[in-house]
C-alpha cells in the first residue's frame, strides 16, 4: 500500500477530532460517576484504599457501558446486542481512563489518604481525569478511525 492509500485510511470517516472528544467525553462522564461513588462509598463505609479503589473502578465500568447501554437500546437496540456494542465501544476507553486516572492519584503524596472533604482528595481526582481525558482522547481517534470503539455505537445513533 502506498503512503497516499494509507494515509487515507487512517482519514476514515468519523475519525475527527470532534467525534474522538465527544467520545472520551461521553467515557470519562461514565467514569466519573463511577468512580466519585465507589469513593464516597468506600470512604462513608470507612474501607481501605485497594478495596475503595476496586469498587470505585468496578462502578466506573458499570457507569460507562451503562450510559451506552441505554442509549443504545434507547435507539431501538435489543438489550442483548446492546450489551455487546456497549462492550465492544468501551472496554478499551474505560480501560485507558481509569488505569491513567487511578495512576495519576496513586502517584499523588496524599492523595490516597485524603478524606472527601479535602482539596487533596479531589484536585488529585479532577488532575488524575484530566490527564486520563488528554490520553484516552487520542486512543478513542485511532479506533474509531479503524472502525472500532465508539464508531460501533455511532452505527446506532
Amino acid at each position: 500500500m502506498d503512503h497516499a492509500m494509507h494515509h487515507h485510511a487512517d482519514a476514515a470517516p468519523g475519525a475527527t477530532w470532534p467525534t474522538a472528544i465527544r467520545a472520551t467525553l461521553h467515557c470519562l462522564l461514565g467514569c466519573a460517576v463511577g468512580e466519585i461513588l465507589g469513593m464516597v462509598i468506600g470512604t462513608a463505609l470507612l474501607w481501605g484504599n485497594v478495596p475503595t479503589m476496586i469498587l470505585a473502578i468496578g462502578l466506573a465500568f458499570v457507569f460507562g457501558y451503562s450510559f451506552t447501554l441505554f442509549a443504545v437500546v434507547r435507539a431501538g437496540v435489543s438489550p442483548k446486542a446492546a450489551v455487546k456494542i456497549a462492550l465492544a465501544a468501551d472496554t478499551v476507553s474505560i480501560a485507558v481512563m481509569e488505569l491513567v486516572d487511578n495512576a495519576i492519584i496513586a502517584l499523588t503524596p496524599g492523595a490516597m489518604d485524603a478524606q472527601l472533604s479535602e482539596g487533596l482528595f479531589w484536585y488529585a481526582l479532577i488532575g488524575g481525569f484530566a490527564v486520563a481525558f488528554l490520553v484516552t482522547a487520542p486512543v478513542n481517534k485511532w479506533m474509531i478511525g479503524r472502525g472500532k470503539g465508539h464508531a460501533v455505537v455511532h452505527a446506532h445513533h
